[in-house]
């Protein structure tokens, strides 16, 4: 398993967060990284990455959406770091034992609750 290659595939291919997870878990156990991986710096680490996106937008003020007017570049720089943000939350939640996919299903169940559609729905024009 040590052989695993990183590369993306050609295809689009949708990954769960449990494939992430293992294939962060493994990523760090073949480099010993373990030993480092404590809540602590994977959420110190998180909020590095979160400040590197922020430094993205600092000056660009709003931006469209689907970023019509970004380079190639541009974009694969947000990328890289929206992606260092993803790839350190699921390690954290890994370190912790939680699950992920189940902790975000139930917080928006619980925000479905607390903003029901209907009490925005009268805030409408």
């Amino acid at each position: 398993m040590e052989n695993r290659s990183y590369e993306p595939e050609k295809t689009a291919k949708d990954v769960s967060l449990q494939e992430l997870r293992d294939m962060l878990e493994e990523f760090a156990r073949v480099r010993g990284w373990e030993q480092y991986h404590s809540p602590r710096n994977l959420l110190l680490a998180l909020v590095g990455e979160v400040g590197e996106l922020s430094e993205i937008f600092q000056w660009k003020g709003e931006v469209e959406r689907g970023l019509p007017n970004w380079s190639a570049a541009e974009r694969e720089h947000l990328e890289e770091e929206v992606s260092d943000v993803l790839l350190y939350l699921v390690r954290l939640a890994d370190v912790c034992g939680l699950d992920l996919g189940h902790a975000a299903l139930s917080k928006l169940v619980k925000n479905a609750n607390k903003y029901p559609v209907a009490a925005f729905a009268r805030a409408l024009p």
